[in-house]
């Protein structure tokens, strides 16, 4: 290799690394909603006479609503509109979501009025000429009002103010703009022309069809002059956050189409933190138990790819933070779920090079260590190009379709797999050619991890499987492992979390352990007799309650109920999803699936011949339905953190499947006439360590996730663990044998061999 190229990619990884540890010492990251706890609410503008909820309509709304949040006090508030008439409103530190989902859904149509006496019955629609009655908040019966003489949009600002002198409490102090000042004079000049005591001398405020208030004018105002100075207070009795929230409806204006909230979900911090403290372990310890498995099978090679994968660790940080992406609860699994796949680069480029030290002989290899590992990283590229490609086409599925939380793990994914390869080609490499131009590594070929192919690849060199011979004993297997998913997915049935069918999903702490029989019968009897009620966490404190109404008023049941079944309970997450909503992500989660299988069907195809492209596939799509029938089985959820752990599956499927079909393709184009499934077997043999050791080091990670990551990511960890599994068995007991039938049926037309060549290192490729 020219040194000037060395010294380039010496350079490049520098500048890398540099860039990667400054960031992460100078930015902080930005973590969602389900990390630092609060708030987020999903609104849908809706069509009203005369009005359509189209995308400027959308856009007015978002403004009104983004005064209406800086009025609430939220610290960082964040607000988006999604797609054509949705807007997402992240609250960090908000833990009451109803009062917050009234104050920002609310339509605050606010107008003022004259009084022109009182009526015994009520009017809540206003007549031709705007003229309305309407309840007396100050009495028990009600108020004739004339038509508006102002509304909202003349009011200039409104601010909650506590009333220490005249011991009226919590109030709302208005100022008008100019036009609406002198309209406010009229208004109150005419009402002071009425003797004391005559509803007429009253002045209505009216929010939404509610008087809120209705003072007197007072006597010192002069008839016919009226309050100058643009300036009015509400009173009401209101408590802080009443008159807060009602500053913050006026000051912000009405909504110029109706909304309704579609999504809402609340995390404490609490959770978010043990969240944290849990990834951040399971990250550490998986990686460990991962450096650990590589040094001892790769030696010297694994000590680098362990330093390698230290620096992937601060790369993809660095890089979530650099680009800004909200780091999510399944972000944080997404990342290190990475790390497990980080080391398969490395893997495929150690076999390789194990394979090269064989050909070339310890002489040659002795006089320059570097030559099997400069032929290995040629040959490995190919492999894990393809199998990168894979997995990132399931990360861009998991970021166009998912939401929420959720497209923070495919960004992570995606991050992830882009650092992976950095660090493998360039890091890793480096770092590798170093160590073997040293002297006493050069005196000491076994140190460097390649002087031999393994046990596992010497026993099968010995005594190759003769695994294609028994292809139908295979396809049994699958078959039946098929009929076992389907008949769970039938007679079970798939339970589909909120997220796919609507209603709120409630995550309850008691003070004490809760007798899950207990708390079922009292939210039955409360009225929700198909609650799911489930009791988890240490010693059962913790409290899943999931029902089909996502109403506040089914939700203060629930949690009354449960209350007096379980003593005091503080909510510690509320997940509200609307039908329409369900029903739109459902679709959304099946179309993801659909395209995943078909985006891979085609990129196999462009690469490799149609024929391994569906047995790939075929594979894959098998792997699916076997974990979407395990959690049937297991009576687990299928909601969309389940989503992202199935189409990781896809991925790692497929990028199982397409290393060891590049061998088999590699092994038919050397020429000879073999026979097909000879060949199959050969590749099976050959691939097989990078296939165990990429899985080991997956499994490392998600066992750790299983274990320490909480509830929340233990059904991901166990639908990655299943997948991962099945992954490395479907690529030889339904990929290979598949790809072999297939192409018995329709063989590939004769080509001639290419002649070998050397590259300038000498390695033969």
């Amino acid at each position: 290799m020219p040194s000037s190229a060395v010294l380039r990619r010496a350079l490049l990884a520098l500048a890398v690394v540099a860039l990667a540890l400054w960031t992460a010492l100078t930015t902080s990251p930005r973590l969602g909603l389900d990390l630092r706890g609060g708030t987020r609410i999903v609104l849908e503008t809706q069509d009203a006479p005369g009005l359509r909820a189209d995308a400027e309509a959308t856009d007015r709304a978002l403004e009104v609503l983004r005064k209406r949040v800086d009025g609430l006090g939220v610290a960082e508030p964040s607000l988006a509109r999604s797609g054509e008439n949705r807007i997402v409103v992240e609250l960090p530190g908000l833990r009451d979501p109803r009062a917050a989902a009234e104050v920002i859904g609310r339509t605050a149509q606010l107008t003022v009025h004259a009084v022109t006496g009182t009526a015994a019955a009520p009017a809540e629609r206003p007549a031709a000429d705007g003229s309305r009655t309407l309840r007396d908040p100050d009495s028990a019966g009600y108020l004739a009002l004339a038509a508006p003489a102002l509304t909202g949009d003349g009011v200039k600002s409104a601010d909650a103010v506590l009333d220490t002198t005249g011991g009226r409490g919590w109030t709302v102090d208005l100022a008008f703009r100019d036009g609406a000042a002198a309209g406010w004079a009229r208004l109150t000049g005419q009402a002071a022309c009425a003797p004391a005591g005559d509803p007429a001398r009253r002045v209505a405020i009216v929010l939404d069809g509610r008087i809120v208030s209705a003072p007197a004018v007072q006597a010192g105002v002069t008839c016919g002059g009226g309050i100058v100075g643009g300036a009015t207070q509400i009173t009401g009795g209101f408590s802080a956050r009443e008159a807060r929230d009602l500053a913050a409806l006026v000051e912000g204006g009405a909504l110029p189409v109706p909304v309704t909230t579609v999504e809402q979900s609340t995390v404490g911090p609490t959770l978010g933190a043990d969240a944290i403290r849990a990834s951040a372990l399971a990250a550490v310890i998986g990686l460990a138990c991962t450096g650990v498995f590589v040094i001892a099978v790769y030696r010297l090679l694994g000590l680098l790819a362990t330093i390698a994968l230290l620096l992937y660790g601060l790369i993809s940080y660095a890089a979530v933070v650099a680009l800004g992406a909200t780091l999510t609860l399944p972000g944080l699994a997404g990342f290190v779920l990475a790390v497990g796949i980080a080391v398969d680069a490395n893997v495929l480029v150690f076999e390789r090079a194990r394979e090269e030290y064989a050909a070339l002989g310890r002489a040659a290899v002795t006089r320059d260590p570097r030559r099997p590992l400069a032929a290995a990283f040629g040959k490995a590229w190919s492999a894990v190009a393809d199998s990168n490609v894979t997995t990132l086409l399931a990360a861009g599925l998991l970021f166009a379709f998912a939401t929420g939380p959720v497209k923070g793990f495919g960004v992570t994914l995606a991050i992830g797999v882009l650092a992976s390869m950095v660090t493998a080609m360039v890091i890793t490499r480096l770092l590798a050619d170093a160590a073997l131009a040293l002297p006493a590594v050069r005196r000491r070929p076994a140190l460097t991890g390649m002087a031999g192919l393994g046990r596992l690849r010497t026993r099968l060199g010995r005594r190759a499987p003769r695994l294609m011979a028994r292809r139908r004993r295979w396809f049994t297997v699958s078959t039946a492992l098929l009929l076992l998913a389907l008949a769970g997915i039938g007679v079970r049935g798939v339970h589909l979390g909120v997220e796919f069918t609507g209603g709120r999903d409630v995550r309850y702490t008691a003070a004490a352990p809760v007798d899950a029989d207990a708390a079922r019968a009292a939210i039955a009897a409360a009225g929700f007799p198909d609650a799911v009620v489930q009791t988890t966490g240490d010693g059962g404190r913790d409290v899943t309650v999931r029902v089909g109404e996502t109403g506040d008023a089914a939700h203060t049941r629930v949690t009354e109920a449960l209350t007096e079944a379980a003593g005091p309970v503080t909510v510690e997450r509320d997940d509200l999803i609307g039908p329409s909503l369900g029903g739109e992500l459902r679709t959304h989660a099946l179309l993801a699936l659909g395209l995943a299988v078909a985006a891979q069907l085609g990129y196999l195809s462009v690469r490799f011949r149609w024929t391994y492209a569906a047995a790939a596939v075929a594979a894959m799509v098998q792997d699916v339905l076997l974990v979407v029938g395990l959690f049937a089985w297991l009576g687990k959820p299928v909601d969309s953190v389940f989503l992202a752990a199935l189409l990781t599956v896809v991925g790692y499927s497929v990028n199982d499947s397409v290393v060891v079909l590049d061998r088999l393709r590699e092994l038919r184009r050397k020429g000879g006439r073999p026979p097909l499934a000879e060949l199959a077997d050969r590749a099976v043999a050959q691939t097989l360590p990078r296939t165990v050791n990429t899985g080991m080091g997956a499994l490392f990670v998600l066992a750790a996730l299983a274990v320490l990551g909480g509830d929340t990511l233990t059904d991901f960890s166990v639908a990655l663990l299943a997948g991962v599994v099945l992954g490395m068995a479907s690529t030889v007991f339904t990929a290979l044998p598949l790809t072999v039938t297939l192409e018995s049926r329709a063989p590939a037309p004769t080509r001639r061999a290419r002649p070998r060549t050397t590259d300038p290192s000498g390695a033969v490729v």
